[in-house]
């Protein structure tokens, strides 16, 4: 197991020697509350956009389905008439130069993967680069727009925003409920209250601060043909490959062991880089990966390689909160 794997697991199993960190996190701690202290007070540059920004983002290392969100709220505020743009730090990301617009045809390794797979699955104009302002600015300038998506960027208090979503795995919690390095918090847990929305990935009722959503497979799509099948092409019992180089790669082998398959489960780290050679598995099975590793992999696919397509499913709760919240923010009659 990886150094960084089995830090994941102290922060949400416990180990005694993450008291041994506690002195790192009191000084992380004032760090990112200094920062946060500044932000609200106005102090230093910050950027306000010419239209609303909403901001999705975590509180927790680790995958939370940020990126499933990001494609609901796309499509959700497509269907209501709203022009949404997004702009994403882009890890990992080598392009020409910054800010980027990532197009369908780029690689991974310039556009970065969750970008690519957004830009790949939605057309959604989309600006990659770590100043998140400056991402911002140029889409703008680029595209008559409504409402910018900013993935991810809670952190980033040099953008100003209307909206923040904070989304946690229910499931995982906020673990020991620390600061990095001694816990898995970006920012104290205190941060939430003062958050729009708080949205449990997994979670089967609302939680009394929160709304509920869940990640529903819909489809196995061929990483080489593009072919999509019903998700009962593979029988009860199947044995498959299982490749997940996410935040949390257990909830996708957990996924599919709940289609009724049996995965032989290979993690990887988060936005791992792969070749054939690296997912060559013994016995010859079917190699199902998430959405994220697929726009990696097409080049050297095989032709039983494919990727399930997921979406996710918020509450009705939720989507009654969030139309009334666009309503406000776009000064919507």
């Amino acid at each position: 197991m990886a150094f960084s794997d089995r830090l994941l697991a102290a922060w949400y199993e416990g180990h005694p020697a993450l008291t041994l960190l506690r002195p790192l996190e009191a000084l992380y701690r004032r760090v990112v509350q200094r920062k946060r202290e500044r932000f609200v007070a106005g102090e230093g540059q910050i950027y306000r956009s010419p239209v609303p920004v909403l901001v999705v983002g975590n509180i927790t290392v680790g995958g939370t389905g940020k990126t499933p969100m990001i494609l609901w709220l796309i499509e959700h505020c497509r269907r209501r008439g709203v022009r949404v743009g997004v702009v994403s730090r882009g890890y990992g990301a080598q392009p020409p130069q910054l800010p980027w617009r990532v197009s369908p045809g780029d690689s991974a390794a310039v556009a970065g993967d969750e970008p690519l797979l957004i830009v790949q699955r939605t057309g959604v104009p989309l600006m990659i680069d770590p100043d998140r302002s400056r991402a911002v600015q140029a889409l703008t300038e680029a595209e008559s727009l409504d409402l910018i998506l900013s993935d991810d960027g809670l952190q980033h208090y040099r953008l100003a925003r209307d909206l923040e979503l904070v989304l946690i795995d229910a499931a995982r919690g906020l673990g020991n409920g620390r600061c990095l390095p001694a816990g898995p918090l970006r920012e104290p847990v205190e941060r939430l209250q003062s958050v729009d929305a708080v949205l449990y990935n997994g979670a089967i009722v609302g939680h009394n601060d929160g709304f509920a959503f869940r990640l529903q497979p819909t489809a196995l799509i061929n990483l080489r043909s593009g072919e999509r099948v019903a998700l009962d092409h593979f029988p009860a019992g199947q044995a498959v490959h299982a490749v997940a180089g996410i935040g949390n790669p257990q909830r996708f082998f957990t996924t599919l062991e709940g289609l009724n398959w049996r995965p032989s489960a290979h993690a990887f780290a988060d936005h791992a880089v792969y070749s054939a050679q690296a997912l060559s598995f013994e016995p010859a099975l079917p190699l199902i990966m998430t959405e994220k590793d697929a726009v990696k992999c097409r080049a050297f696919a095989a032709p039983d390689w494919w990727y399930l397509a997921v979406d996710a499913v918020p509450c009705e709760a939720f989507v009654a909160w969030f139309n009334a919240q666009l309503s406000r923010v776009l000064r919507e009659p």
